[in-house]
């Protein structure tokens, strides 16, 4: 019982439609190879077979160079790796200077401010004692000296002279783009416990004294000239010299650690990492200030150094991938999706005008099952002089005559129940009683007999007599009845001819006492023969006929105003009560009708 509640012994599956066509079947199957082939592809360009884990590392420079330069006020000066190289080094990143400006013999003491950090002022009330901000060399005296022989600007008591002089073009330390540098750097991967660094194993002592790195020839060499760093990089190191700037080193490790494919080698590039525009830039460049301070006379003084130069920054980049047969199944899995995109256009190409329409019906019919509630009600009509049925949705304005289609289907017949009928009713026909009056005559019905409408009047009017003097305005056959229901508003034609129930067949085949008794004995072979079963019998009869083995879209048949009225003097109600067209169906598959 749990088991049934729970659902826990039961299993679905999708339903599948299986087309037999040598387009679509050539096309499916030239798509699923073109997705497997891309599949494999990006599996194999992009490792997706592999575990990765990202890289770690630590860098440390060493800088090697000597320079004589010539520099104004100070002369002839050797520079080496503890002048140029600045006075601390950030985390992976060294700096090189480039261009020095030298304000020699400064000392304490009052001096005119330079502009534009002084202001110009022609008396000493122009000027504020004790005033002093950021853009200033020092503090106000609160007097106003003179700066040349046309400027006057308020004194500062602070460094004199003061620094006033642009940087040097050409750069003092242009000769800089020779020097190297010594890069190491090492790594690892802990999920895989590797440890490797860019000095490969395979590098000796004097192999290192005598390289220098070249993309082409040399391009694991740990050793750089900066010149050919910069020019990497795609820039001048003459120009960049003079302002300065940062140029960054990138080692990017790609490694592959499968046995078979052992591959962990670093790959450098360089790039520019500030913006080399003076123009377009505020502060362009690189520069710091740093002074050297001596006593003379018990005097203290000082020689200040503004210093321009170049900062490259050290960037590590990486990650080690492994075979691992989990990521495998990880990509197949995920990349099984892929296939949906088939059936996707093969679905989109047969919905549009690129297939046959009756294909394209077919194919819809088949692989969807429309079911709709109870407000949302679909009609199934069959027209004599039309091959096609009609579904039309339920109206509440129009009758169900002149309501348009929303699709056309074809018919399903059911040969195999129609020949076994058939074959019964010729065995019949040697022992049966001559046909009576109004059976297999078409409108020749027995004039007696009371005819009723729908509201369950009755009217000694016959049939004939009744369609050709009060016919209603929608029917085209002439043999409907008046009804004040939409839904029954329907006539068996579309245009104006002969009425169906004048064919010889629907009087054998719908209302022939002989053919519906076989017909109720073979599905109830117990059934007993009364008016009222004879006459439900005759409307499935003719549904079987005319709308085929099931209607689409489960769509509920209707059956004409003609009919129905030809069936009801055939087999009427006792108490001349008919309860009319009930818009439902108590099994999709066998639709009921109560009339």
């Amino acid at each position: 019982m749990p088991c049934i509640l729970l659902n826990l012994c039961e299993y679905d599956t999708q339903k599948l439609v299986k087309i037999k066509s040598v387009r679509l079947g050539s096309l499916k199957w030239t798509l699923n190879v073109a997705i497997l082939m891309f599949i494999c592809i990006m599996m194999l360009w992009n490792k997706e077979y592999q575990e990765y884990d990202l890289v770690v590392s630590s860098v440390t420079t060493k800088v090697k160079g000597v320079a004589e330069i010539s520099i104004p006020d100070i002369g002839e000066v050797v520079w080496d790796v503890v002048d140029y190289s600045g006075l601390s080094q950030g985390k992976n990143s060294f700096f090189v200077a480039t261009n020095v400006i030298v304000t020699k013999n400064q000392k304490q003491g009052n001096c005119p401010e330079v502009p534009p950090h002084g202001k110009l002022c022609r008396l000493d009330k122009d000027c504020e004692k004790g005033l002093s901000d950021q853009h200033n060399h020092g503090v106000q005296t609160g007097v106003c000296v003179k700066l040349d022989i046309l400027r006057k600007t308020c004194e500062v008591r602070t460094w004199c002279p003061i620094e006033n002089k642009k940087n040097p073009r050409p750069a003092v330390l242009a000769s800089a783009e020779n020097f190297t540098v010594l890069i190491k750097n090492n790594i690892r991967f802990p999920a895989f416990n590797y440890i490797r660094r860019n000095i490969l194993p395979e590098m000796k002592d004097t192999d290192l004294k005598g390289c220098t790195y070249n993309h082409s020839k040399n391009p694991y060499c740990p050793i750089f000239r900066l010149g050919d760093i910069v020019s990497e990089a795609k820039e001048n190191f003459t120009e960049m010299a003079v302002e300065g700037g940062v140029i960054g080193i990138q080692i990017n490790w790609d490694c592959d650690l499968n046995r078979f494919f052992h591959n962990c080698l670093p790959k450098y590039s360089f790039r520019r990492l500030d913006e080399k525009e003076s123009n377009r830039t505020v502060y362009p460049g690189l520069n710091f200030r740093f002074a050297r301070y001596s006593t003379v006379n018990g005097v203290e003084q000082r020689t200040l150094f503004k210093m321009y130069g170049i900062r490259f920054d050290v960037m590590v980049f990486g990650k080690a991938g492994k075979f691992s047969i989990i990521q495998l199944i990880i990509y197949i899995g995920s990349t099984l999706s892929y296939y949906a995109l088939t059936t996707i256009f093969l679905d989109w190409l047969i919905g549009t005008g690129c297939y046959s329409k009756e294909a394209k019906q077919t194919y819809i019919e088949r692989k969807f099952e429309a079911i709709q509630d109870r407000e949302e009600c679909f009609l199934c009509v069959s027209f004599v002089d039309e091959d096609k049925l009609r579904v039309v949705k339920k109206s509440r304005k129009k009758r169900l005559q002149e309501t348009k289609p929303l699709s056309l289907h074809q018919r399903k017949n059911d040969l195999a129940s129609m020949k076994t009928l058939m074959s019964v009713l010729q065995c019949e026909q040697s022992r049966s009683e001559p046909v009576k009056k109004g059976q297999g005559a078409g409108l020749v019905v027995d004039e007696n007999l009371p005819r009723r409408h729908s509201s369950g009047q009755s009217t000694d009017t016959p049939l004939l007599e009744m369609s050709q003097s009060g016919c209603p305005a929608w029917c085209q056959c002439g043999c409907c009845r008046l009804s004040d229901i939409l839904q029954e508003q329907l006539c068996c034609r579309s245009g104006k001819g002969r009425c169906i129930t004048s064919s010889p067949l629907f009087s054998t085949l719908v209302v022939s006492r002989s053919v519906l008794e076989t017909a109720l004995f073979y599905v109830d072979p117990l059934a007993e023969l009364q008016e009222e079963a004879l006459r439900h019998g005759a409307y499935v009869q003719f549904i079987r006929w005319r709308f085929g083995d099931s209607t689409p879209r489960d769509a509920i048949p209707v059956i004409p105003s003609c009919c129905i009225w030809r069936i009801r003097a055939e087999y009427p109600n006792p108490d001349g009560k008919y309860s009319g067209l009930r818009l439902y169906q108590a099994v999709p598959s066998q639709p009921k009708f109560n009339r």
